[in-house]
């Protein structure tokens, strides 16, 4: 089986593919978070849009029943947002402030989707295990959120 990087970088081919003859951004999230959860087997993938100054509104998913709205600065989502950057939680349990949308869930990476320079929405994965995720996973998500804004 191949590696995590490899499995990575034979997705971005897909993943381009995929989003470069469509323009709505939602239709793009669906498939993004698909293709990923299947490729994985994450827990759960999906994407959060800022909806306002305050708080950032579920948008297209895979998995369970999720958190529907999630403050600014709140939980690993909302740090990603207010901080502007990836954030890594080896530990769910440990994470100050974190929303329990699942008690399933682990670990999270969550990966900021910029749009002229501003946060429009955070791409947030959920694992079963600890430690799932790394520089590896934050390279690449990155790589690929960064397509939804083209």
């Amino acid at each position: 089986m191949p590696n995590k990087e490899e499995r990575y970088r034979s997705l971005l081919p897909q993943i381009e593919s995929l989003v470069s003859g469509e323009a709505d951004v939602i239709a793009n999230m669906a498939n993004i978070a698909a293709v990923l959860h299947d490729t994985f087997g994450f827990w759960w993938t999906g994407f959060y849009r800022v909806a306002n100054d305050r708080e950032l509104v579920l948008g297209p998913f895979q998995g369970p029943v999720a958190c529907t709205r999630i403050p600014f600065g709140r939980g690993v989502c909302g740090t990603a947002w207010k901080e502007a950057q990836t954030v890594i939680v080896p530990d769910v349990h440990l994470f100050p402030g974190h929303i329990a949308c699942s008690s399933a869930s682990n670990s999270e990476i969550v990966v900021p989707v910029f749009q002229d320079g501003a946060v429009v929405a955070v791409l947030d994965i959920d694992s079963k295990d600890f430690n799932t995720f790394d520089s590896i996973d934050s390279l690449y998500l990155s790589r690929i959120t960064s397509l939804l804004y083209h």
